[in-house]
């Protein structure tokens, strides 16, 4: 599975608590963000369905509510 990079825009007061939780948890900023996301489609996947592997990157359209 190739790897992507991505970049946010976020507060500087936000960052250094996310620094904080990461360090707390043994991890790096990056590594506890991964976490996190994981645990966000987990639970999506969890009340919605999962996801189609085949999820086409270009459309981001939310998805209708059941």
């Amino acid at each position: 599975m190739a790897t992507k990079s991505v970049s946010i825009r976020i507060e500087e007061a936000m960052l250094k608590k996310l620094s904080f939780v990461a360090d707390y948890e043994g991890r790096s900023i990056n590594s506890h963000v991964l976490v996190l996301i994981r645990e966000s489609i987990s639970a999506f996947e969890r009340e919605y369905g999962e996801i189609d592997g085949d999820v086409d990157a270009a459309e981001n359209v939310k998805p209708s509510r059941k």
